[in-house]
């Protein structure tokens, strides 16, 4: 059985190949094969944090994966990463544990990193330069340096916006540092309506900007709305979309950004990700739709990125 830390993970890391199997695993659960469980949520208001545990198998697949997950949002303040947890990977074929990936919340901040790259990639029109990052935490980092690794061949020029100020600006100068076009945004609305991709990471409750600021032709991908009662966007943004995409739709109608939306007719209008990378539905049509993603995590980014982390270590060993 492997017992890794979180440095030893990171050098086993590999992006592309992060990225690909990712994407598979998307295509892999909109076709109906994987098998996920519930997701449990617990609470801990009092320190503004949560925690999240998701399981799943992919069918055919050797592994199957228990992810614990944790976010407090005040750990930042006092020197502590707001992220934390671990990967539990057992066999499918005996149940005996093959893996313990104490990776401290790295892997699921790049595999969600990954996953809005993914989302944005597939969504966004093909001329889109710019883009704005509302958030100045740990994700708001990994969503501008996944998507520039993903998207090599184009030059974006992103603007970060935080609603701490100096947190915002101490990102900006560490994107600057891994070579990105990076600035300051002070002006959120102004921000908003020039952005051609606009991306959101934030644990909000409530529309971080107003309606009718968003253009045509605007891609937004949303990370944030993870649990009941988070919202990032406004509900007028999700009715005057062209095209509503999220990871999983059960998730995403009960306690993803789409949950605004799911008593009305819209969650009819809901598709995945992965029936769009899969090219079984349409994605973009014109490059004045407005296209939302809401990501809300599944189980089978978590099993793509652990099973890659034990085949990289393997291949090592064999080595």
């Amino acid at each position: 059985m492997y017992d890794l830390n979180k440095s030893e993970i990171m050098e086993l890391f590999h992006f592309d190949t992060a990225a690909r199997v990712i994407s598979e695993a998307y295509v892999a659960s909109s076709s109906g094969h994987v098998q996920t469980g519930d997701v449990v949520h617990l609470s801990f208001p009092e320190f503004n944090g949560d925690c999240h545990i998701k399981s799943g198998h992919i069918r055919h697949t050797d592994t199957y994966v228990v992810k614990i997950a944790s976010g407090f949002y005040d750990n930042p303040s006092n020197g502590l990463p707001s992220s934390n947890g671990m990967m539990l990977a057992f066999s499918a074929m005996t149940g005996e544990p093959s893996a313990i990936l104490r990776d401290e919340g790295w892997l699921t901040d790049m595999r969600t990193g990954i996953g809005g790259a993914i989302a944005t990639k597939a969504l966004a029109s093909r001329n889109a330069e710019r883009v704005l990052i509302i958030g100045s935490g740990i994700q708001a980092r990994f969503q501008a340096t996944c998507l520039a690794s993903l998207m090599l061949e184009k030059s974006f020029n992103f603007f970060i916006w935080g609603r701490n100020e100096n947190a915002a600006a101490t990102l900006v100068e560490e994107l600057r540092g891994q070579n990105l076009n990076v600035d300051l945004a002070l002006d959120l609305k102004q921000q908003v309506s020039l952005s051609d991709i606009i991306i959101t990471t934030t644990p909000a409750t409530s529309a971080l900007f107003g309606d009718n600021l968003v253009r045509p032709g605007t891609h937004v991908t949303a990370i944030g709305a993870d649990t009941q009662g988070k919202q990032e966007l406004p509900t007028s943004l999700l009715e005057s979309a062209s095209l509503l995409v999220c990871d999983m739709v059960s998730q995403s109608l009960n306690h993803g950004e789409f949950q605004t939306i799911n008593d009305t007719n819209l969650s009819k209008n809901v598709l995945e990700l992965g029936n769009i990378l899969s090219n079984s539905c349409a994605g973009r049509t014109s490059d004045n739709d407005i296209t939302i993603a809401d990501l809300t995590g599944i189980a089978a980014q978590d099993i793509a990125i652990t099973t890659g982390i034990i085949d990289a270590a393997a291949l090592g060993k064999k080595n």
